[in-house]
């Protein structure tokens, strides 16, 4: 039997906290806890004020509580903890490092964007047919503040699986919703501001990303899988059969627009949303909408390649985060 390594990722994200365990050896990852969630929104404010408000550290310190009795039960050889888009923008993340640190007894690492995007594509990949997917890939990461771009590899001269650019924009579902989208259910001219926001951050990402040699788009994240799983008219979230369904582009459209105008108590009566991300989802369902119609209009214009459709995955940053540690302690 060859070398293996157990290992627990934990993803500290704006709106949410995963943690999963797996072993990982030559093969690859072999899940040993499934993915563990919890919405914390930890970047509460973050965008104005530029600090993690207090109420939002106690949940970030439960979720860490809950996961630390989940670790006492399945020893790990290493424990990874990343956190991205809001402990990046947090003033006070010391304070956030010190109390995670004190429950888990691993120091959150604040890794930047282009590492996370490095990561997402990572654990995308890892689980893609390539006998079914045409590469270059572009794997979007679509978070609570921040949405990584990352272009794979041509399959040809490029291994698929080899990030070619990447780049993250500071724009996700909780940042869109408390900068533009305050009404309930929002206004055109808020609808309008955000659009013009996230076109911008589109616009300067397609400057270092070039998203017109994509062949298949992999959306992961939440509101990706979330607004997939309405888009199949799933009454509830069923991760095995949104995982790795590929959309019509049209379909998402209509999904997304129709979410975005409910009022969030319309959205409340849809067991498919997880009720931490009732009244964000329609921020996040406009920043999806914008990328995949602008990845579209570039794939276009550059070789005349048609995008219809994307593909949904369950695989991103935590994949990666625990494939990229199993791998490291293996070489170690």
């Amino acid at each position: 039997m060859g070398k293996a390594v157990t290992v627990a990722g934990i993803d500290c994200g704006t709106n949410s906290i995963r943690l999963k365990v797996a072993r990982v050896d030559e093969r690859g990852m072999h899940e040993i806890v499934p993915r563990q969630l919890r919405v914390i929104r930890l970047g509460q404010d973050v965008d104005k004020t530029h600090r993690f408000a207090d109420e939002a550290l106690e949940r970030a310190y439960a979720a860490a509580r809950e996961f630390a009795a989940i670790l006492a039960e399945h020893p790990v050889d290493g424990i990874r903890f990343v956190a991205t888009s809001a402990t990046r923008d947090a003033e006070n993340r010391e304070e956030f490092e010190d109390g995670i640190e004190s429950i888990l007894g691993v120091r959150p690492e604040v890794i930047p964007g282009t590492e996370e995007a490095d990561l997402s594509f990572l654990g995308a990949t890892s689980v893609v047919d390539r006998g079914e997917l045409p590469a270059p890939y572009l794997v979007v990461d679509l978070g609570g503040g921040s949405t990584e771009l990352v272009l794979g590899g041509d399959g040809v001269e490029t291994p698929a699986t080899q990030v070619r650019a990447a780049f993250s924009m500071n724009i996700g579902s909780v940042r869109m919703t408390e900068r533009h989208l305050r009404t309930d259910p929002p206004t055109q001219e808020e609808i309008d501001a955000a659009i013009a926001d996230i076109d911008e951050h589109i616009d300067e990402a397609f400057r270092t990303v070039p998203a017109g040699l994509t062949r298949t788009i992999i959306g992961v994240s939440g509101t990706v899988t979330t607004m997939t799983a309405l888009a199949m008219g799933l009454r509830e979230y069923d991760h095995t059969a949104v995982d790795g369904y590929r959309l019509p582009l049209q379909d998402a459209y209509d999904v997304d627009n129709r979410f975005l105008l409910m009022t969030r108590e319309q959205r409340r009566e849809y067991r498919t949303i997880h009720p931490g991300r009732i009244d964000v989802v329609g921020g996040g369902a406009l920043v999806w909408n914008r990328v995949l119609a602008k990845v579209a209009e570039a794939a276009e214009a550059t070789h005349g390649q048609t995008i219809d459709s994307y593909v949904a995955s369950e695989h991103g940053l935590l994949d990666g985060i625990v494939l990229d540690y199993g791998r490291r302690l293996l070489a170690a």
